[in-house]
């Protein structure tokens, strides 16, 4: 299947590490002129250079923006627009908030949350939109989690802000498909990364047990059997960035082993 991405130009939001450098590799793959972005400017370049060494793909390039950040997402739309003369697809994306019930966090928590995990993506959505809509081509993927679907205990900032989100992606979908936009939020359920083995370490030092039964059990509740591997949702996602998906738009999807039983 041709995917029609290459050449495209794509924005990946926090994609120094974990899903968002799966997803940034994923599209190197596919020929795509890959922006990443992230808040250390070290860790991105060694991030450009392992994606050119294993993609084959020279076109990688990075721009530091701290997403919470108005102007720095403001800088990195300018640099891509200056540099490349149009911007394609957007994949939004930023690091969890911080794990907790209600009563373990605060009033700064909940503001630092809404900030990073919803205003973010309503501010760089807001930012490639004119161009996106002078191509009349764009996609904008939101990287979500799998509690738009089902909330997780412990983690009521990010079961919050992410059905905030998706309330956002519906309703922006509608307002922009005419012009060939298309919006669409991916949930993750359990992958290996360094957030999810954050949160299992959390849970294993409430519990007072090894990280490993931690883990263990985790996966036992997945009918694959296995976290998923950060290229097995890379792979979506960039489908659904891609011109190959031509009518999907306004969808919550969440990619999970199968481990979610009330959708």
């Amino acid at each position: 299947m041709d995917l029609g991405i290459k050449e495209k130009v794509v924005i990946v939001m926090a994609s120094s590490k974990g899903l968002g450098k799966a997803t940034a590799l994923e599209f190197a793959k596919e020929g795509a002129t890959v922006i990443l972005s992230s808040r250390n400017q070290q860790t991105l370049d060694e991030t450009a250079a392992e994606i050119k060494e294993t993609s084959g793909n020279q076109q990688v390039f990075s721009h530091v923006c701290d997403i919470s950040k108005e102007d720095d997402i403001q800088k990195l739309v300018q640099f891509v627009a200056d540099q490349f003369g149009r911007i394609d697809v957007l994949i939004n994306n930023t690091g969890g908030p911080k794990a907790g019930g209600f009563d373990a966090v605060e009033d700064a928590d909940w503001y630092k949350a809404f900030d990073q995990n919803l205003l973010s993506y309503v501010r760089t959505s807001r930012a490639v939109l004119p161009y996106m809509k002078k191509q009349q081509f764009g996609r904008i993927i939101n990287v979500s989690s799998s509690s738009v679907k089902e909330v997780i205990d412990g983690l009521i900032l990010s079961n919050t802000l992410r059905a905030g989100m998706v309330g956002f992606a519906k309703t922006l979908a509608r307002e922009v498909a005419g012009d060939n936009i298309l919006v669409n939020t991916v949930g993750p359920g359990r992958f290996a990364t360094d957030r999810v083995a954050e949160l299992d370490g959390i849970a294993a030092d409430k519990q007072g047990v090894p990280i490993e039964q931690i883990t263990e059990k985790s996966k036992s509740t997945i009918p694959a059997g296995r976290y998923g591997e950060p290229e097995e949702f890379a792979k979506i996602v960039v489908f659904l960035a891609s011109a190959a998906n031509s009518f999907m738009t306004g969808q919550s999807l969440v990619i999970e082993g199968g481990s979610l039983k009330a959708l």
